[in-house]
């Protein structure tokens, strides 16, 4: 089996992709431990955070199954049974059956996990309102400069 074949991209990247990569990373990570601290102050580990917006925010409204709630976590499925098991543990979820299909475990927010999750909620959208502009910026100049056809949308010349 041969190994997968990378997009073309320009030959040599400037100093300013490089430090826009940089920002990029950098403005994710510190989101990400911001979200952590968040978590944290409002007793839940990261993992049971991500699991009730798991919950809250699939489109379904019989809710998600653990093999769903698996794959928005980038879980196997025995890691999403567990993390669901203790999270149930400490009532922020509950398991309940689907109304077509007995076979199927749903999962569903307690009303306690529920007032976590809005409280946690909350605070990463007026974050995240504080990070959008910059974040634009530096996507903007990310879109300018690789992927396919950048080419096309890159004027040719003197590169830093």
């Amino acid at each position: 089996m041969s190994a997968p074949v990378a997009p073309k991209l320009r030959s040599r990247l400037g100093d300013t992709d490089y430090r826009r990569l940089l920002e990029f990373r950098t403005g994710i990570r510190r989101f990400l431990r911001w979200s952590r601290e968040q978590a944290a102050a409002a007793g839940l580990t990261p993992a049971h955070h991500q699991l009730l917006l798991a919950i809250r925010g699939h489109g379904d409204p019989r809710g998600p199954t653990i093999g769903e709630v698996a794959d928005y976590l980038l879980l196997r499925h025995h890691s999403a049974v567990e993390l669901v098991d203790r999270a149930a543990s400490v009532g922020l979820v509950k398991r309940a059956p689907d109304p077509d299909d007995q076979r199927v475990v749903r999962l569903k927010l307690t009303p306690h996990g529920a007032r976590r999750l809005e409280r946690l909620a909350a605070l990463h959208l007026e974050e995240l309102g504080r990070l959008v502009p910059r974040m634009q910026v530096i996507w903007k100049g990310l879109e300018d400069t690789g992927g396919p056809g950048w080419a096309k949308r890159r004027p040719r010349g003197k590169r830093r």
